[in-house]
């Protein structure tokens, strides 16, 4: 069984994560709104972390974010990310690399951002989701799996109204996976 408690040695694996009413997380490698006010959420949840992605989402930044280890996941072999990031080649070496730099910096949460085959890869292991529900079903080509609503506790919630540079409004939601009794 995997201890899921947050006082534990391992660090938290946590998925950050906007989704549509319909389930979306992105189109053509982009996300498919502007959400500038929920940006500024995922900056302060994933700063000081490493963070995990697919290549595909680390070529829709078209960077590595700063103040974070980037763990881009591929086959690749011959991939390569810019300074501030490094290479996995499947998403167990990613969290190898991503508890040794939790270890290093003394953080309690490693942060897997995306994709979609690496959302479904993780979820039913991961302890905790940081779930951006965006009140809209845009259109989309890629998309949040579908999960088990009642293995999780919602432990926080607050609701945005779309500022002057959102699309949309929405709501940042907090879930832990509940603990086995």
């Amino acid at each position: 069984m995997i201890d899921h408690s947050f006082t534990s040695a391992e660090p938290a694996l946590s998925l950050v994560v906007a989704v549509g009413e319909n389930g979306a997380i992105g189109l053509d490698g982009e996300l498919p709104w502007r959400l500038s006010s929920e940006l500024k959420h995922f900056r302060k949840v994933t700063m000081g972390k490493p963070i995990i992605m697919g290549r595909r989402t680390y070529d829709s930044l078209g960077r590595c974010l700063d103040g974070r280890l980037n763990i881009v996941v591929t086959r690749d072999r011959s991939f390569e990310v810019l300074p501030g990031g490094a290479v996995a080649h499947s998403l167990k070496e990613a969290l190898d690399l991503g508890r040794e730099e939790a270890a290093r910096t003394g953080v309690d949460e490693i942060a897997l951002i995306g994709g979609e085959a690496l959302f479904k890869e993780s979820l039913p292991f991961a302890d905790r989701l940081y779930f951006t529900e965006v009140h809209a079903s845009p259109e989309a080509d890629t998309w949040f799996p579908e999960w088990d609503k009642t293995l999780w506790e919602e432990v926080s919630r607050e609701r945005y109204e779309a500022g002057p540079k959102d699309d949309h409004p929405f709501s940042i939601v907090v879930l832990e996976r509940k603990r086995e009794v």
